[in-house]
């Protein structure tokens, strides 16, 4: 077998040979073999797979059509045009291997007169033909409908409704019709008409008469049928599900999205394993033990994806080691990435090694899986319950549904955060500066009451020099180490940032087109470099002058302090002892307490500038604080706007609504970690109940007082408000930078039918938890989603009733690959491929007869045996779509 998936193929199924011009009075420039030819030319160009042959009232020509497009890898089902005895047209097709001979008894079967208006009128009702080109194993369908002699024109509700008649032409979209004859066509197609309408919704085509070759290029003249491998059986069915498998071509919207293209495994339990996924849903089945969930985690490792959980994660090492680990096993991915444009990479990865991405070149790429798929969503058996448990991976989930406008605020409240911990950190600096300050200014009294001791000893006049010679040390100290040193410095780093235009080279701009203009640039660059070279070395010049001069009065000035210094030695040897002291060690004792006096009083201003540097930061941060309110109101805002257009898409099935800042776990983790005393964590369990809760606010209550926490209305008992006002500055600053996240509450739908019951998460069981979350994941990503077994945790009539009706939806724009052994995804969600694990003697196989969709007679059968609930799916399928 060629295929093993199914795919649309292009058909056009109202072909008429060379002679059917002559029915239109009109005479045929080209001879059969020519007009033939001609018209596989344009299949080919057209990517024509299926005609249908379609000439008025007989079978003329079919064999040598037939022939051609054999050759040419195109099918061809043979057929006519006939009328009812309503006079209602027809086009009437059979198997690809129905012979002339036998076409000709269909002929007579179907009690067909002599020829009228180029279509021989049968002498069967229209409700008859239907019936009996059914039980000879043809197709039929209704001919121009909409036109003369067409079934809708003459209003034969009758007929339309009949179950035997799966199909009907149009002349071009359905919406075409919308004004005509006040959108009745219309409305009857869509099963809107009441008195037309039908059990099952007919399929809508377009087959426009082919008279010559050249027409097979109107879009209108073929339609798009789902099959495998392209077969009249495989076409019949895809006419019993017609909303999975049939489409005009002006239905085809063009998307754009991820896909893992395909899979190759060498070595280890799946060796020898090729597959090539379908861009849409793929199903994974086998019996138990088989391979499905190693085939799945083998591509969660290429990706080096991380699964959630603990548990998950040592599944998965477990099932890498025992499968791919024995031999080294090594496996590859064939990608489409839309991140990177629709561009082509193949991802591989030994078991041991990292991985390896090469693009389309097959040159090593830069790139990790992240980059080419960064939504891309795997899920374990028990992954999808972790999410259900989680808020925090429910947020993450949902994420990906926010517009642009929430991830910038969200980064202007990372700022922000940032922001106020430098704010917090300068603060700290400044208060236990002003801290240590205030305890050295409390000994000032004391100090200068030994001063004035001293000076009763008389010692002031004589000594009254020391006070002015330790400012003037302290004076020249900042001269010398600070002033001068600086501003050398700041020269140095002048030239240190000029201009440097090697990057503005003749070899970079050349082939530039503004190149001329960059060059500009580059000439103004280099002469404004060379322009500060030449102040910087004129500045040199005259800051050497300076410092040469400066240097000397510091010089001098070390000379004078040190004359002076030298008197003092002598004036302290003059001193008369005293208490037992020499004059000497009087004197000196004298001039460190006048130091220590100078040094504390420096310290007073220095202080009193730290009380401003307070003031000014403490206004900053209250304006940071009413910023970071701002943004997290904006964000909660933006997130309800986006949820409300994601309700509008979960309507009937899931409703989601924010709670802003209502998951308090971050604080009561924070004051935890604070080892408040007296206080566990069921303490603080009023945290989480308080509607009008801030961090901000709290902090404001704990500066209050106890009487204030008390007293607030937040039921803080006195051990408890006790305990935050001993608080230490730094984790009251910190508590109000703690980060409290929206809650998303997501309720599910449980009325299977009726009115709608809605009831939120946690009270939902789990396998209702999870369908809740599959809502979720089956919305719109342009990467894949992969899931092992979801019907594990999952309520299996939501499966039936809801999931599957999704994905038959969600995979027109989304590639799904599914492992399960639950009937319903592949059989009810129309997988358009499924691949079937056997294994045998500890090695798996998936042989290309097993692979293809359930129009593939092994694979139907294989699944029915295998699958959960198979047969009985595939008989719900039959009496719900006919097969």
């Amino acid at each position: 077998m060629g295929h093993t998936q199914a795919k649309f193929w292009k058909c056009a199924l109202q072909v008429n040979p060379a002679s059917y011009i002559s029915y239109r009075g009109q005479e045929q420039q080209l001879s059969e073999t020519d007009y033939n030819q001609q018209m596989l030319e344009v299949c080919l160009q057209e990517n024509i797979k299926v005609l249908g042959i379609a000439n008025h009232g007989n079978i003329d020509g079919v064999d040598a059509i037939r022939d051609l497009m054999n050759k040419n890898d195109i099918l061809v089902f043979p057929g006519f045009e006939i009328a009812s005895s309503e006079k209602i047209h027809f086009v009437c097709l059979f198997s690809e291997e129905a012979t002339s001979q036998k076409l000709e008894r269909y002929l007579g079967y179907l009690d067909l007169l002599d020829p009228e208006e180029g279509v021989r009128p049968s002498r069967l009702s229209a409700e008859q033909l239907i019936a009996k080109v059914n039980e000879i194993g043809g197709f039929i369908y209704a001919a121009h409908c909409t036109s003369e002699n067409g079934l809708l024109k003459k209003r034969l509700k009758h007929i339309w409704i009949l179950l035997g008649l799966k199909a009907a032409q149009i002349p071009g979209s359905v919406e075409d019709l919308k004004t005509v004859e006040d959108g009745f066509y219309r409305k009857v197609i869509r099963n809107k008409e009441v008195a037309y309408k039908r059990e099952l919704p007919i399929a809508i085509i377009n087959a426009k008469d082919i008279e010559t070759p050249e027409t097979l290029k109107d879009l209108r003249a073929s339609c798009l049928i789902k099959m495998t491998e392209p077969s009249f059986e495989s076409f019949k069915l895809a006419f019993q599900d017609t909303e999975s498998r049939v489409r005009l071509n002006s239905d085809v919207e063009e998307k754009y999205y991820s896909q893992i293209k395909s899979l190759k495994v060498t070595g280890g339990y799946l060796d020898g394993l090729d597959i090539k996924f379908s861009e849409h849903l793929n199903a994974v089945i086998g019996g138990r033990g088989t391979g499905k969930s190693t085939l799945l985690e083998c591509i969660r490792y290429v990706l080096e994806l991380e699964p959630i959980g603990i548990n998950s994660q040592k599944q998965h090492k477990d099932i890498i080691k025992e499968n791919l680990g024995k031999s080294k096993a090594r496996v590859e991915l064939t990608i489409r990435s839309s991140t990177m444009n629709g561009k082509k990479f193949t991802i591989a990865r030994r078991y041991g090694e990292s991985c390896s991405v090469k693009d389309e070149n097959d040159d090593i790429s830069s790139f990790t899986p992240a980059d080419l798929m960064p939504e891309i969503e795997l899920y374990g058996q028990n992954e999808i319950y972790e999410i259900a448990q989680n808020s925090v991976s429910q947020r993450k989930l949902l994420a990906r549904f926010l517009e642009a406008r929430p991830t910038d605020n969200e980064g202007k409240i990372k700022e922000t955060l940032k922001l106020l911990s430098e704010n917090r950190l300068k603060l700290e600096s400044a208060l236990k500066y002003i801290a240590s300050t205030e305890d050295e200014l409390s000994r000032l009294p004391k100090l200068e009451e030994q001063v004035n001791q001293f000076k009763s000893l008389g010692l002031e006049d004589k000594l009254k020099v020391i006070p002015f010679l330790e400012t003037e040390k302290r004076l020249l100290k900042r001269i010398s180490e600070e002033e001068i040193d600086s501003l050398e410095q700041a020269f140095l780093a002048i030239q240190d940032v000029l201009p440097d235009t090697v990057f503005l080279s003749d070899k970079t701009l050349d082939n530039l087109p503004h190149s001329d203009v960059l060059k500009n640039i580059r000439t103004e660059l280099d002469k404004l470099k060379v322009d500060t070279e030449d102040i910087v070395i004129q500045w040199k010049k005259a800051f050497n002058v300076s410092k040469t001069t400066i240097n000397s009065s510091i010089n001098e000035l070390n000379n004078g302090i040190k004359e002076e210094e030298e008197k003092l030695e002598k004036t302290y040897k003059e001193l008369p002892s005293s208490e037992g002291k020499s004059g000497r060690e009087i004197g000196l004792e004298y001039q460190d307490l006048l130091k220590e006096v100078e040094r504390i009083k420096q310290k007073q201003a220095l202080a009193t500038t730290q009380k401003a540097v307070v003031d000014e930061l403490e206004l900053k941060r209250k304006k940071l604080l009413t910023e970071l309110s701002e943004y997290q109101v904006a964000r909660s805002s933006q997130f309800e706007r986006s949820l409300k257009k994601l309700n509008k898409k979960l309507k009937g099935k899931l409703k989601l609504t924010v709670k802003p800042e209502a998951d308090r776990t971050p604080i009561v983790e924070f004051l935890m970690k604070c080892n408040l005393d007296s206080v566990g964590e069921k303490r603080l369990d009023w945290i989480k109940y308080q509607d009008d809760f801030s961090t901000v606010k709290l902090a404001e209550l704990i500066r209050l007082g106890t009487e204030a926490l008390v007293g607030c209305g937040w039921e803080i008992t006195h051990t408890v408000a006790n305990a935050l006002v001993k608080l230490s500055q730094s984790h009251i600053l910190q508590l109000e930078e703690v980060g409290l996240p929206d809650v998303i509450s997501i309720e599910l739908n449980v009325a299977h039918e009726g009115e709608e019951n809605f009831r939120i998460l946690d009270k939902l069981s789990t396998g209702q938890q999870c369908t809740a979350i599959l809502h979720l994941l089956l919305l719109q990503n342009v990467d894949p989603l992969i899931m092992d077994q979801p019907e594990d945790n999952l309520d299996n009539a939501f499966i039936a009733d809801r999931i599957v009706a999704e994905l038959r939806m969600a995979k027109i724009s989304r590639q799904f690959i599914f492992a399960t052994h639950n009937a319903n995804i592949p059989v009810f969600g129309d997988a358009e491929w499924i691949g079937v694990f056997d294994s045998f003697e500890g090695q798996v196989s998936m042989p290309n007869e097993s692979q293809g969709a359930i129009d593939v007679p092994k694979v139907r059968d294989k699944a029915a045996s295998i699958l959960e609930g198979g047969k009985t799916a595939f008989n719900q399928r039959k009496v719900k779509y006919g097969y």
